[in-house]
């Protein structure tokens, strides 16, 4: 990884990992920037996640409610989590994660695409799909996720609730609009 910012005006000079866990690391590295000086850089690398906006026929869409730790408050947001190893690509993470949250299982799936989160802070990606043609079963939450409450919301409310910044997980933000934006809602 040493030296991947060459020839566009930031290099690497050393790479550290400070501390590790199963959800991310914090690495400090030594970078020239691009005016000639060295210095520190730190950040934190985490996998990538996905954010389903699941479309049922009715125009209702899969909201969920949750604590989120980070924030120390609930917060809307759509179905979403990370991508784990045993996924072959985001989108077969995005069928995990809905059918685990909601029980819901797609017929149709279409890519929204994805979303850099905290750039400065992180290399976090969020990739974002709509699901459609929709089938409703039993979901499946991890421990994590016993206060997971599932809500429905129609197109209108949900896209009113984004502009409002009542829908503040980014990946989830990301995908009503770019939704909307396409045409989808």
């Amino acid at each position: 990884m040493v030296g991947e910012w060459a020839g566009r005006g930031w290099e690497q000079l050393t790479s550290e990992v400070r501390f590790t866990s199963g959800w991310f690391e914090v690495r400090r590295d030594e970078a020239r920037r691009p005016d000639g000086s060295v210095g520190p850089y730190d950040h934190v690398r985490a996998p990538s996640a996905v954010t389903v906006l699941a479309l049922a026929d009715d125009s209702q869409v899969a909201v969920t409610r949750q604590w989120i730790y980070t924030h120390g408050e609930p917060q809307w947001r759509l179905p979403a989590g990370r991508i784990d190893d045993r996924d072959s690509c985001p989108e077969e993470a995005a069928r995990r994660e809905l059918a685990e949250e909601t029980g819901v299982v797609a017929r149709k799936w279409s890519t929204l695409g994805a979303i850099n989160c905290a750039d400065s802070l992180t290399n976090h990606r969020d990739h974002a799909f709509l699901a459609t043609g929709l089938t409703f079963g039993e979901h499946s939450l991890e421990p994590g996720e016993s206060d997971l409450e599932l809500h429905w919301f129609p197109v209108d409310e949900l896209f009113g609730m984004t502009l409002d910044g009542q829908l503040p997980h980014a990946g989830s933000t990301f995908a009503v609009l770019s939704a909307k934006a396409r045409g989808l809602l």
